[in-house]
């Protein structure tokens, strides 16, 4: 499927006439058009994404003024991507939502109705423009030796990761945590045996040994913050912990700080494909007469722009001579898919983290 453009959605034949409207979070504020010349919308995402969208939003703003003659206004919102998409479920009228994980939005199609079922299936590489995965931050010299999700559980070592019932990236870290246990248990062909009767035994016994070890990680966690950044601030501004569970691109982005905040970065060799989906909110884009524009903005992520303020914040771009192109500034390590190993989101929720699901088993505050 070939990337959607900007020049190819203006000729898509919609009015160019256009209003948006723009919320805070937690508060209804109606802005209508500006007249003809000045469209506004509302990007909801998630917490570490900050500095990638003041790029991406500057750099689509000037191109569809160049395009259009109008100015668009994208307003953000930040905060954990669970928390955004209840938010957007319980009011928030965004235009487009940038989250971490495909379930939240799935939740927005559920709850909300704002957009199909089948939204994945709208862009490219379903949905998702760019991807990224997680690694470690640890104290200077890595004192507890820390390189692979298992060292987590030692006894003596401090974990800091948000919580999985708010954040996006919390789940992430803790299906790394679950899928680093079963490659170490079953070895390099782990996700084809997870689904291979024959194996049943071993599996099965693989995946006790993943839970004890993720229910040990999570004893080691003294604080569950709500989101990746304020993880973040725990672990470098307060001080605590001995290990961060955190964003590739997070680390990376800051690497020229690390020196200064006495921390080092620590890739395992083995991790998780995180691939964070965007989306049009229809029934909001439709309300305001912002579709032409939402849609550009999401088509934008996929243009060869796009793509490398993707790589610059450090996610790993989904063009592939892109990715090539800016292969040296990400490291080189194994990584498995929610779908290979835990059967898509779907199913990742109902086991792990829904009412009563094995995260609430294995968690005690």
């Amino acid at each position: 499927m070939t990337p959607p453009t900007l020049q190819s959605s203006l000729r898509r034949g919609l009015p160019a006439v256009l209003v948006g409207l723009a919320l805070l979070v937690g508060t209804v504020t109606c802005s209508g058009r500006d007249g003809h010349d000045h469209v506004r919308i509302l990007n909801a995402s998630y917490d570490t994404t900050r500095q990638f969208y003041r790029e991406i939003n500057a750099a689509f703003a000037e191109e569809w003024r160049e395009a259009t003659g109008q100015t668009v206004t994208i307003r953000m919102s930040h905060a954990g991507s669970g928390s955004q998409a209840r938010a957007v479920i319980d009011g928030l009228r965004a235009d487009v939502v940038t989250l971490a994980l495909a379930a939240d939005i799935d939740a927005i199609a559920r709850h909300a109705r704002l957009l199909p079922e089948d939204w994945q299936e709208r862009l490219p590489h379903g949905s998702a423009p760019y991807s990224s995965t997680l690694a470690f931050l640890v104290r200077e010299g890595n004192p507890k030796g820390i390189h692979t999700w298992e060292d987590l559980a030692r006894e003596g070592v401090e974990v800091i990761t948000p919580n999985p019932k708010t954040s996006g990236a919390a789940r992430w870290n803790y299906l790394a945590i679950w899928g680093g246990v079963l490659r170490s248990e079953l070895g390099p062909d782990f996700a084809a045996m997870l689904q291979d009767p024959v194996h049943a035994e071993a599996v099965a016994a693989a995946q006790e040994r993943a839970r004890e070890v993720t229910a040990r990680v999570y004893r080691n966690v003294p604080v569950l913050d709500a989101g990746a950044r304020g993880s973040t601030n725990t672990f470098i501004q307060r001080g605590m912990g001995d290990v961060l569970i955190n964003w590739e691109n997070e680390i990376l982005l800051g690497g020229h700080e690390l020196d200064q905040a006495g921390v080092e970065i620590v890739t395992p060799p083995v991790s998780i494909l995180a691939e964070p989906p965007v989306a049009m909110l229809d029934a909001v884009v439709d309300q305001r007469g912002t579709r032409e524009v939402a849609g550009a903005y999401l088509d934008f992520l996929y243009s060869r722009t796009g793509q490398e303020i993707a790589a610059r914040n450090y996610f790993r771009p989904v063009t592939p001579e892109i990715l090539e192109e800016y292969s040296g500034r990400f490291p080189d390590l194994e990584l498995f898919t929610v779908e290979e190993v835990f059967g898509g989101w779907t199913e990742a929720n109902r086991l792990h983290f829904q009412e009563g699901a094995s995260f609430d088993q294995i968690y005690a505050p």
